[in-house]
């Protein structure tokens, strides 16, 4: 069964394409619990729960990858 995107577009307005992500090759960044994989698929960046592959996936441009990973060099999530 491909692993699809469709289904899992809950907003109005969602511009993301459906994207087949079966054969996507997923990156993770190390291998502790709660662990986020990544994926570039299409020229879009597929990210997901490590722990539960088989769940939903985000979908990202990159403009909108790219000021995520800026903010979070930043700071703008720290918790502390």
């Amino acid at each position: 069964m491909a692993e699809r995107t469709t289904g899992q577009q809950p907003f109005a307005g969602w511009d993301k394409p459906d994207l087949d992500l079966s054969d996507a090759h997923w990156r993770s960044g190390s291998q502790g619990v709660g662990d986020v994989q990544i994926a570039f698929v299409e020229g879009f960046i597929a990210m997901r729960n490590a722990g539960k592959p088989g769940g939903p996936s985000l979908i990202f441009t990159p403009a909108e990858w790219r000021a995520f990973v800026v903010n979070a060099r930043d700071g703008e999530f720290d918790l502390t």
